[in-house]
């Protein structure tokens, strides 16, 4: 995996074995951005084995963690930075970039590749960095 994954950061528990997990990514290419999503996680023994279908629904937040950011290389201005399989049934959670040049701003976009009630599950956030350190495009 390209992104730094912190499992366990937390855990709110709606039921009995179902839960609201947080997890934390690292950004590979810019060095002090941290991504938190939030998701549910269905528990018991389905969920365990992965035969369970946890909900697409997915929040996140990305934050500049670091005193500065610092970039390894030349952004592309669309990039999936970290994707996941959620389920057997073959539905993966995405974390896209997009580089807004204009802006100078990274946007993450979190989202679920399978469709429920007819639109796929996201949520965006962006991460403005100072235009003294633009985003190197390619």
């Amino acid at each position: 995996r390209d992104f730094c994954l912190s499992r366990g950061l937390g855990d709110v528990y709606k039921r009995q074995n179902d839960r609201i997990v947080i997890e934390a990514y690292d950004d590979p290419k810019v060095v002090g951005v941290s991504c938190f999503v939030s998701r549910a996680r269905t528990g018991g023994v389905s969920g365990t084995v992965g035969l369970a279908e946890d909900t697409a629904d997915a929040s996140i937040a990305c934050r500049q963690v670091g005193d500065t950011l610092s970039f390894k290389g030349k952004l592309p201005q669309q990039e999936d930075v970290f994707s996941e399989r959620q389920s057997i049934l073959f539905k993966r959670l995405h974390i896209v970039r997009f580089v807004d040049p204009v802006r100078n701003t990274l946007v993450y976009l979190t989202y679920s590749d399978k469709l429920i009630d007819g639109s796929p599950k996201n949520g965006v956030t962006a991460v403005p960095v100072p235009r003294s350190n633009p985003i190197p495009v390619k």
